[in-house]
């Protein structure tokens, strides 16, 4: 095939490649092909792959073009590399585990090959999911696809930069405090952060067990449906799966959102949120007030706690997650650890010590009810709430790599989500002057999903931001 029919198909949503394998314009080969060919052209600019399956995709691929009736039958995907995958390797974006193999799958990667999607690599991101950037990754930062000079945000920058650069049609990542939305909401792309419990997190490297959550990213909000109706359900090994029935998450996309009421947390727009930020979900909240929605103001009283509340609880978990780690039964030796993981280690090893436990740790998950209690009673007044992902565009690389605290304010306004357990889409809504890209964020109830999905589409389809593409 001419390279010029190669980008066509690099182009395409998961929806329109699905379409065009059933109609035989192309073979999984062809596809899977171009996107070998792609990543080898742009990721050396762009550094999104950490490991690149290319004789395993072609494999699958000509099995894939043997068989028939399978949801994602024949296309190509990448993952955030904290999903073990027998036989190839996983790193949490971290020289501890510079060559570790696992010897078995992650509960959502075994659904996606058994709905026939090839997998393509593993995506670069922050060491153990810990920052907002993929500055803390032990194989480098990952440069935006908008501008080289700046972050693809974190932890899953590789995911939403392979997207953003059409190095993959779909991408599997994790958010732990924002690490799915964050990145984008700064490459211009979707992506989902689900119910705690909706997706299993059996087989994905922990950061913070209570609050990690596995979720689709892709092209489209119609992408993200049928992805999740694929990796969503209960799952024997993982105790804090839900039993709570997966539904059609398409089924729902395309009705009308009239009178839906859409609240305006006024804790999110205050003196921190950027200018051309808030302008541009203004200017969303006006597409969406033009579709029949109704905008009501709510309050979560409790933001101004979410930062402190989030950085004790997170790095408490991920001390305990990390002990494993000692280089004995697989893996490098503790010294490897990079500075943030060694922070943060610190940091929740004093929470949760003798006398501090109490004062730190107990206050926070007490703080955390207050958080999810404040959005249930937000919820009484409205059925989703709408809100930035990020108080700024993406900054430059290096610009607060050296500054921990404003780099962990980044998550100001997600951290409060993965503390409440609910579901939030981030999609977007415009660019900035300088052509950086900005998102916003649909929050929902728990197990809301279809909701915030179909408010979402209806957005997306009265928007053209989609379909804006980096020049590289």
């Amino acid at each position: 095939m001419l390279q010029k029919e190669y980008f066509k198909m690099n182009d395409l949503t998961l929806i329109e490649a699905i379409r065009a394998l059933r109609e035989k314009k192309f073979s999984s080969v062809e596809i899977t092909k171009a996107y070998l060919d792609r990543i080898k052209k742009i990721n050396p600019k762009i550094n999104a792959y950490l490991t690149v399956c290319e004789d395993e995709a072609l494999k699958a691929a000509e099995r894939a073009d043997k068989l028939r009736d399978l949801p994602l039958l024949g296309v190509p995907f990448s993952m955030k590399d904290i999903y073990s995958t027998e036989g190839i390797r996983t790193t949490a974006g971290s020289k501890v585990l510079d060559k570790y193999i696992p010897p078995y799958n992650a509960t959502v990667y075994q659904k996606l090959i058994d709905a026939g999607a090839v997998l393509l690599g593993k995506t670069n991101c922050d060491a153990w999911g810990h920052g907002a950037s993929t500055e803390n990754s032990d194989f480098g930062v990952v440069k935006n696809p908008w501008n080289l000079e700046y972050v693809a945000g974190g932890s899953s920058g590789g995911s939403a930069a392979a997207l953003a650069s059409d190095m993959t049609i779909f991408e599997i990542g994790e958010d732990t405090g924002g690490s799915i939305r964050l990145p984008s909401s700064f490459c211009s792309t979707f992506g989902l952060k689900v119910t705690y419990g909706r997706v299993s997190r059996y087989g994905a490297i922990a950061y913070a067990s209570s609050l990690d959550s596995m979720g689709p990213m892709g092209k489209s909000v119609e992408d993200l449906s049928l992805i999740l109706s694929v990796i969503a359900g209960k799952d024997e090994r993982d105790a804090t799966s839900s039993y709570n029935k997966v539904p059609d998450y398409a089924a729902g996309l395309k009705k009308s959102i009239k009178n839906l009421k859409i609240g305006l947390p006024r804790e999110f727009y205050g003196s921190g949120l950027d200018g051309e930020v808030k302008d541009k979900i203004e200017k969303a909240v006006n597409v969406l007030e033009g579709q029949g929605a109704e905008i009501v103001d709510v309050s979560i009283p409790s933001t101004e706690y979410g930062i402190a509340t989030y950085y004790i609880i997170a790095p408490s978990e991920t001390s305990s997650n990390l002990a494993r780690y000692d280089g004995i039964r697989f893996g490098n030796g503790r010294e490897v650890f990079g500075d943030e993981a060694k922070r943060r280690i610190m940091l929740g090893t004093y929470a949760l010590s003798s006398g501090y436990y109490d004062e730190y740790y107990l206050k926070a998950q007490k703080v955390r009810t207050l958080v999810r209690k404040d959005f249930e009673k937000a919820f009484t007044k409205c059925d989703v709430i709408l809100a930035p992902v990020s108080p700024t565009p993406p900054f430059k690389i290096g610009e607060k790599i050296n500054d921990p605290l404003s780099m962990y304010l980044v998550d100001v306004y997600t951290v409060l989500v993965n503390l409440a357990g609910i579901p939030s889409l981030a999609l977007p809504c415009g660019f900035s002057k300088t052509g950086l890209p900005i998102g916003m964020q649909i929050i929902g109830p728990q197990f809301s999903e279809s909701l915030i999905l179909n408010a979402g589409y209806q957005y997306e389809k009265a928007t053209n931001w989609r379909k804006e593409k980096p020049k590289l």
